[in-house]
């Protein structure tokens, strides 16, 4: 199991700044929690041991939102103790095919999809995300996208 912010940093160096892809706090945020969920669905257990909270702009893991709050709503710098050697072949696979399919948003846009989804609206305000309702839903996003394929 990682750290979250082993799993933040990852996604931070996937932004392309020069190329308006942004990667911000809020934005940050969200892709922990789709990183999180798709990987208790596929693989039964989290990801990175540190909570997700429903907080009022979507799920949040408090301690990343803490690391890089000084930031605001800016670019979040490049980190300069990467190593993605520390990534094994299927973490890097799950991380990458979740920035493939939501790096593409913006952070406003991410954050509507979150509160259109269970795992957000179905806990209250401020409290903790429960690992059984993220694998839940995101194991019937799962059916959902294999269905799409098999169609397309």
């Amino acid at each position: 199991m990682y750290n979250a912010l082993e799993i933040a940093k990852y996604f931070i160096t996937l932004a392309s700044p020069e190329e308006e892809d942004l990667m911000t706090n809020l934005k940050l945020q969200k892709l922990l929690y789709y990183a999180q969920g798709f990987h208790l669905a596929i693989f039964g257990e989290p990801l990175f041991s540190e909570k997700i909270e429903a907080w009022q702009y979507g799920p949040v893991v408090p301690e990343i939102y803490q690391t890089y709050k000084q930031y605001k709503s800016q670019q979040l710098p490049q980190p300069d103790d990467f190593n993605l050697e520390q990534y094994d072949g299927e973490t890097q696979d799950l991380l990458n095919e979740v920035y493939e399919v939501y790096g593409q948003y913006t952070a406003p846009t991410l954050m509507r999809f979150t509160h259109q989804e269970p795992p957000w609206k179905e806990t209250p305000l401020n409290e903790e995300i429960s690992h059984s309702l993220m694998k839940a839903y995101f194991t019937t996003q799962l059916v959902k996208d294999l269905y799409a394929k098999d169609e397309g």
